[in-house]
This record gives C-alpha cells, structure tokens and sequence, in this order.
C-alpha cells in the first residue's frame, strides 16, 4: 500500500469514528429492563453512563412506580393493575440520608422523613435529570418472558392498541418490585362479616374511616402507621398482631391490642383468647405475594408467593444469570440497596467481572437457605438482610468493583429502628446528618404530635 492510500485509509476511519454518536454503546449485548420505578430507573442511569444498548418497559404512562399516588384502587384507565400503594398521609418511614440515590441528594429544605409527594417529584427530577425518557417505551406492558436458546424473548403489549411486540435480549432485568399483589389471609367466616374488608394496598385516606370501629391486621410498617392514621379519626382501633417487636409507643385510650382472628361472624371478629370485638371495616396490612406472571418454567427460577428461589446475591437467577431480580431484599435501606444492585448489575452487562460457576453460587444460596431451616423459619427469610445489610454491600463491591456503599447507612437505620421501638409518634422527628462513610449526627426538630398526619 502506497503512503497516499494509506493516509487515505486513516482519514476514512477518523471520520467513521467522528461521525459514531458520543452515546453509542460500547458493548453488543442487549438489555431489558421491566419497569420504571427505583429499580428501573437507577439501573437506566448507570446502563446508560456505561453505554450499554438497553431499554425500558414500563405499562404506565409515568416514571416512579409505587411512590406515584392514585386515588383509584383497582385497575387504572387501560384495566391494569394499579402497583401504587401510596396514601394520602404516608411519609417515608426511614430518613433522607437512606432514601437518597447515588449523587442525586434530597433537597436541604424537605423535611427528615418526606412525604410520597416530595418522593415522587424526586424520583421525576431524577429522570429528568439523567434523561432517561428517552430509553423508556410507557403504556408497554410485558406479558411473556422466555428463555429460548441463548436469549431471551420478551413479548409486551402496547395497553392502548392491544398490539404485541416480541424482541429478543442477552438480559432480562426485572425491576417491578414486590407490592403489587395484596397477601390476603384465609380467615374463617370473612364471607359473612357485613362490613367492609380491604387491603392496605387500596388503604387511601383515612377519612371514611370517621367515627367507625376498625380492625386493623398485622404489625408491619403499614400496619402501624396506617393504624396510627386511622386512630386519630376512628370510634375504636383493634388492633389483631402476633408480633414479639415491644413497641413502647404510648398508644390512644381507644386503641385496643388483640390476638391473631380465630374467626368472623356477621357483626366483627372472635380471637384466639375467645374476646370478641365489634367491627365496622377491616383493613388487612398482611403484606404482598411475589408476583411475576410474565416468567414461566423456561427462568429456572421456583416462584413462590413469599419466595423466589434460587437467587445469588439476593438477586441473580443461578440457573440463568442473565435474569436479574431486583428489589427483593427485606429488612433494609431499600432505596440504598436498590442502587447498590443497579451498579453491580451494570458492571456484570458490561464485563467488569465474571459471575462464579453455577455450582459455586448454589453453594452459597444453599448456605443461607441450610441455615433458615436449621432455625424452622420460613424461607421467605431467604430475602432478609437485617442485620447482615452492610456485609452484604461489601460482598457486592468486592466481586463487582462497584464503589462501597458506606457503612454509615446502616448504622442509621439501626438507629432510626430503636427511635421507632420508642415511639411510633416521634420517631420522624429526628434529623440526621452524615458526617462521612462512618459516622452521622443526630438531633431533635420539634413537630406536633400528630405529624405523622402532615402532607
């Protein structure tokens, strides 16, 4: 090759190389992510900082998933599920510093604990802000996901003209959460109780609830705080929960603590020690069922209601690790856990590390589930992090190189859990401040007593 056709070759792969847009991605493999809540939408941001070909499929016409508030229950405008379990009152119940997104923080001037709708125009300025729209296909709803070779073949369907897509992928990740499903107990004799019967996923305001006697079913977070909401309009609050957690709250006169529900009858509720209590409406906070219909036996994943097994790091399918599960952890800051797994998810797509051999993921999934069954506990608690929550952020940036998440975020959730064994009352009145990746402050800001009430 003469000088003038070699130059000539050089200018032609200089102007190719200009001519390539700034965000073309750099790897082949194709990606899709299901849905546009937290999960989806911190993973979008860094998939799309690492120049990863993906796209985002979410069956609403908005960003935010749960956190965006809908005074519907039910189905929304096109007949799908409504995922939000937002009510009119509802703050977060861990503080800022948790509920952040990486480099994204909370405004100076929202309160410690913000309410859904400080939350969700966060969630939108965060999109906005990474511009992430644009990789996002709304109003499509996934029906289908199939292994079929070596990729993955994703049926959705546009929810306004009913057509269906079918595309393939090299990864499936599923970030849809776990609240959409209400988990309803079987309780004897609800089919004759005369008065109302809801779960607290379609639990909105507590006003219809004024002057009324209400039975309100498990201790979780939403049972207590929605109980709490309902105490401060209602006649009596019963109060059915089995838990061993020693609240020290100072609750109302009218707030009355039972047992678990032996049973309905057409007028209120029979418990366990034999009392009985009348009741207007019931409201069950009993939690939500894992819930995937669009995954069939091709995953190799067992989904079960309060399951779904088996998972490496809380979240990769061992069978087929190219399905990612999102958001499935319990017991943790879950907004910090959610965009530690993103950062670890992108650098697996991109190829910043090599997963272990099946049989060695196995083994440490087997490991954790030996050990709950040595306990007799239930293998819903193969999900729970707790107190093994910062361990667990160490053992993903270990493996993946992702940047630490700061052992500071668990010490603060340890410490907003005893503020909440205290009081229910008062534990949103504190405010916390990081000082570095090991240590914060804490202080009291004055509110009312029934803050908890403020919108």
């Amino acid at each position: 090759m003469d000088f003038r056709a070699y130059i000539q070759n050089v200018l032609i792969i200089f102007y190719i190389i200009l001519a390539v847009p700034a965000d073309v991605t750099q790897n082949n493999k194709r990606v899709c992510v299901i849905g546009a809540g937290i999960a989806g939408l911190s993973l979008a941001r860094y998939m799309k900082e690492d120049k990863i070909d993906f796209t985002v499929l979410e069956a609403t016409r908005y960003v935010g998933g749960t956190w965006r508030y809908d005074p519907r229950v039910g189905t929304d405008e096109n007949g799908l599920m409504l995922h939000t379990s937002m009510y009119k009152h509802l703050r977060t119940n861990l503080p800022k510093p948790t509920m952040e997104l990486r480099g994204f923080p909370l405004p100076d001037d929202l309160p410690s604990f913000p309410s859904w709708k400080n939350y969700y125009e966060y969630l939108q300025r965060y999109a906005k802000y990474f511009d992430l729209e644009k990789y996002i296909q709304f109003l499509h709803n996934v029906v289908k996901v199939t292994r079929e070779g070596n990729v993955w073949k994703v049926k959705h369907e546009h929810v306004i003209t009913g057509k269906i897509y079918e595309d393939e992928y090299d990864f499936v990740i599923v970030g849809t959460g776990h609240f959409t499903k209400p988990n309803m107990p079987n309780i004897p004799g609800e089919e004759k109780f005369k008065g109302t019967v809801i779960h607290s996923h379609d639990y909105r305001e507590p006003e219809p609830y004024t002057g009324r006697r209400v039975l309100i079913v498990g201790a979780g977070p939403s049972g207590m705080d929605i109980g709490l909401d309902i105490a401060e309009v209602s006649q009596t609050l019963v109060h059915s929960q089995h838990s061993k957690v020693n609240f020290q709250t100072p609750f109302p006169p009218h707030y009355f603590k039972k047992p678990d529900i032996k049973e309905f009858n057409e007028t209120g509720a029979i418990f366990v020690d034999g009392t009985f209590e009348e009741i207007d409406d019931v409201i069950y906070c009993t939690g939500f069922e894992y819930y995937y219909p669009f995954l069939d036996e091709t995953s190799g994943l067992s989904l079960h209601p309060r399951s779904v097994v088996p998972l490496y790091r809380y979240m990769v399918n061992i069978h087929q690790p190219t399905l990612v599960i999102m958001g499935l952890v319990v017991r943790a800051c879950l907004v910090i856990a959610l965009d530690a797994q993103a950062r670890y998810v992108a650098a697996l797509v991109k190829g910043n590390f090599t997963l272990p051999p099946e049989e060695v993921m196995m083994q440490e999934w087997q490991r954790r589930a030996d050990v709950i069954r040595s306990k007799g506990l239930p293998m819903s608690h193969i999900h729970m992090l707790a107190e093994k929550e910062d361990q667990y952020y160490a053992e993903l940036s270990e493996e993946s190189g992702i940047e630490r998440v700061p052992p500071v975020m668990f010490k603060i959730r340890a410490v907003d859990t005893e503020a909440k064994l205290e009081s229910l009352y008062t534990y949103r009145n504190y405010v916390y401040t990081v000082i570095d990746d090991h240590t914060f402050t804490r202080h009291l800001e004055y509110q009312p007593r029934n803050s908890t009430l403020d919108p």
